[in-house]
């Protein structure tokens, strides 16, 4: 029994991302379960962001906000993701008729996509610098709410949406969930100290709660990819792009943090990504098509935190 507790203990995210893909490949399975199909969306919409807002609350309360002032390693992370990014955009510009155009935008997207709102947990777990990586995800949120809406109409023009329209657009997808529960926490650690203490006694409840979002993450990017009416070749090349993406920027992290003695939090900064947010981003700004690379860069990138926390449990 021991040993079942301990291979589960290892292998949570694993476990959890195995667990949503067999849902929803069980629940498309039986035709007798599609009427429960509409509920079952609903609930999820309404279930991820409660998860979320709460894992986020139990994090931030762990997190000194005395301690959320700017590194220097994160001049060099933004400079690096939002270098790439204009970079591809005016590329794609230069050249519009470009056949593999997909591809680029799908990497402009796994770019540019903000550090994922459970970095902190995963981080933490790591022994990383949650105040580091959480005032990080904070610029790189702001740094992307400007950068799209200048530089996506180069590449994939909206038609009615204004520089203004989308920036309010991301600011309002993503900053309630991201500034709310940062701070309540922050209230309840000055003003309620007893409540405080008790909350943060429970070290493993957000990364447990972040297990439970993250099954759900995967049941929707199933179901997203088995809708989807791409075909299989660009499928396979989003798939190897948003790959080539997550490798780059986890190494890019490293590489960089190991200069300023974060390491592990400069790599989670840049190469953990807000996939919700990604795919969102991608049918609302450009090709839709570019969507899936969300769904796939969830993937490879918790496979990799899989196996670093693997390592990290059994002292490598």
């Amino acid at each position: 029994m021991g040993a079942v507790i301990r291979f589960v203990k290892d292998w949570m995210l694993l476990i959890a991302m195995f667990t949503g893909a067999a849902a929803y490949l069980i629940y498309y399975s039986i035709p007798g379960l599609s009427s429960a199909g509409p509920f079952l969306h609903h609930a999820v919409a309404i279930l991820q962001p409660l998860l979320l807002f709460m894992m986020l609350f139990l994090t931030f309360c762990r997190i000194d906000p005395r301690d959320m002032r700017p590194r220097k390693w994160h001049i060099w992370l933004l400079l690096f993701q939002s270098g790439l990014f204009v970079s591809l955009a005016v590329l794609l510009g230069l050249l519009p008729k470009f056949h593999g155009g997909v591809l680029i935008e799908s990497a402009m997207l796994c770019l540019i996509c903000p550090t994922a709102t459970a970095a902190a947990v995963v981080t933490g777990k790591l022994g990383g610098d949650m105040s580091g990586l959480t005032t990080y995800t904070i610029l790189i949120n702001l740094v992307t709410a400007i950068l799209v809406p200048l530089f996506v109409p180069i590449v994939h023009p909206v038609e009615g949406v204004t520089f203004f329209t989308a920036f309010s657009m991301i600011m309002a997808k993503v900053f309630p969930l991201l500034i709310c529960p940062c701070l309540l926490a922050w209230i309840v650690r000055f003003a309620m100290p007893r409540f405080h203490r008790k909350i943060i006694r429970h070290e493993n409840l957000p990364f447990n709660i972040w297990a439970v979002s993250l099954m759900l993450a995967i049941l929707m990017t199933t179901r997203s990819i088995v809708h989807s009416t791409v075909p299989f070749i660009y499928q396979a090349g989003i798939a190897a792009v948003s790959l080539a993406c997550c490798a780059l920027q986890f190494w890019a992290g490293k590489k960089i943090g190991s200069r300023y003695g974060a390491k592990i939090t400069a790599g989670q900064s840049l190469g953990q990504k807000n996939t919700v947010f990604a795919i969102w981003m991608g049918y609302t700004f450009m090709t839709p098509v570019t969507s899936v690379a969300g769904g796939f860069y969830s993937i490879w990138h918790n496979v990799y935190n899989s196996w670093q926390l693997y390592r990290k449990g059994h002292g490598k």
